[in-house]
């Protein structure tokens, strides 16, 4: 019996179902799938329960705001952070990354999210 996919799905405000009207991808018909709705979020549902089969990505995740090192300026903790910690894991556990798919409707943040994985996985 095959084993059923572990799903990641991060957004700060939509469901998997909303992805699902606007990118008409089956997957996002799935029940199953755990939101997770920031950054210290996905980062921690790794850490906890290992890497998941498949993770799908927003960009902006606009509610939450960091301090940046050294400085009084915010800095926003989107999905590319998410993606770009992801790597980190990766490398640093000798693990494979999972498939992912983006579904922002931020069309630069998705290239971006989508691009910095692609070249990852080429590796």
């Amino acid at each position: 019996m095959e084993r059923t996919k572990r799903l990641l799905f991060l957004d700060d405000i939509r469901y998997p179902i909303d992805a699902y009207h606007y990118t008409r991808q089956d997957i996002f018909l799935r029940t199953d799938w755990y939101i997770v709705r920031n950054y210290k979020q996905f980062i921690n549902r790794i850490l906890e329960n290992g890497l998941p089969d498949l993770i799908s990505f927003d960009h902006d995740l606009a509610d939450e705001h960091y301090l940046k090192a050294d400085s009084r300026e915010f800095a926003e903790k989107t999905g590319y952070e998410c993606a770009k910690w992801l790597i980190e894991y990766c490398m640093d556990n000798g693990a494979n990354l999972p498939e992912f798919y983006c579904h922002s409707m931020n069309p630069v943040g998705k290239e971006n999210i989508e691009s910095l994985l692609k070249n990852f996985k080429k590796l």
